[in-house]
């Protein structure tokens, strides 16, 4: 028979290790799911470049050229994530963001953008949207889309 510490250590040890596991377990499962990410940006260099880094994290990765080719694709709320450029010719990302919220789609998303102000600040700060700066450096990017997608 242990002594009562002992068991108190041993009860202990086996809970964290329960927690650890399961959490461990949670993690690997949504890891391996490949979350989707869908990338609207009118630069296709962008959207090349993205694509390929993003895949090498282990994202399926969708990308459009401009807020109308996402449109017409549909299957809107069928990804994990969006990540939009702010500039774009016929529809910011902002306004692309609106538009998702307007249809009931509520997925996530990260504006790229290359020159914050404090209107477009402002304005993200209220849609609950985190922005990224261009040009991307380190993994600010994926660390993002891990944290909207509350996978970090």
């Amino acid at each position: 028979m242990l002594p009562s510490f002992s068991r108190c250590f041993l009860k202990y040890d086996t809970r964290f290790l329960l927690v650890q596991t399961t959490a461990m377990a949670e993690r690997s499962q949504l890891m391996m799911a490949h979350p989707i990410v869908t990338v609207v940006d009118d630069d296709p260099a962008v959207c090349s470049s993205l694509k390929f880094s993003l895949e090498t994290e282990g994202f399926t990765v969708r990308a459009y050229g401009s807020a109308d080719e996402l449109f017409c694709a549909g299957n809107l709320g069928n990804c994990d994530c969006f990540v939009i450029d702010q500039r774009m010719p016929s529809m910011n990302g902002l306004e692309l963001i609106a538009k998702l919220r307007a249809q009931k789609v509520s997925t996530p998303a990260v504006l790229l953008v290359s020159h914050p102000n404090p209107v477009v600040s402002a304005r993200a700060k209220m849609a609950k949207v985190p922005i990224v700066e261009k040009p991307l450096f380190g993994n600010t990017l994926v660390d993002q889309i891990r944290k909207v997608c509350r996978l970090a």
